[in-house]
């Protein structure tokens, strides 16, 4: 019982920070001035369903999904690993890698949802969280830390009047940190996985 607690208490710190709400908040409150509240909770609870919807996806169905394509585990576990990094770099140095077009007010729940929230990073660990745990652990913490997430965006313009823009920009920077020490080890246990294929 303790081993299936720390598991899910593991899991959802992890997926909790990849999914890094904190930084979101900034992102989401800019793209929803002006709306009513109504809206604004419509839009959080939009782009909690859709980073949800593809964690379960990839949660239940990566199996299919790799032999599908072809693909092992290690080697995603690398290639997701690389580009977590690559965020988790972004997000701690405050650099943009690429461009994203603007995007109206209406779709603020989809492009909060992905690739914000559930991005790359985020799948990657959902798939190797079902490696190592199966379905029901992580399958539990996603469902905790969409919780958390969604609890957040709804009260992301109270957040950010709270902490103000500094604060949010400094957890957002830590976090990035955080993200990119977990993707070094991913990579670094994809590698070993990898070897021992050849």
């Amino acid at each position: 019982m303790q081993e299936i607690f720390s598991g899910i208490i593991y899991s959802f710190a992890a997926l909790f920070i990849i999914l890094d709400p904190i930084l979101s908040v900034p992102v989401f409150a800019a793209m929803t001035k002006g709306q009513t509240p109504k809206e604004i909770h419509k839009q959080a609870f939009i782009a909690v369903a859709v980073a949800g919807g593809l964690m379960y996806l990839f949660l239940i169905f990566n199996r299919m999904i790799f032999d599908i394509l072809g693909l092992n585990m290690p080697s995603f576990q690398i290639a997701g690993g690389i580009l977590l990094f690559l965020l988790g770099i972004q997000e701690a140095l405050g650099i943009e890698i690429g461009h994203c077009k603007e995007h109206s007010n209406t779709a603020a729940g989809v492009v909060i949802g992905t690739p914000l929230l559930c991005g790359p990073g985020t799948i990657t660990t959902v798939m190797l969280l079902s490696r190592d745990y199966g379905l029901l652990i992580p399958f539990v913490a996603i469902t905790f830390a969409l919780i958390a997430t969604w609890l957040v965006l709804f009260y992301a313009d109270s957040i950010q009047r709270v902490l103000g823009e500094v604060v949010t920009d400094i957890m957002g920077k830590v976090l990035g940190m955080l993200v990119a020490a977990i993707a070094v080890k991913i990579i670094a246990s994809g590698i070993l996985a990898y070897s021992a294929l050849i």
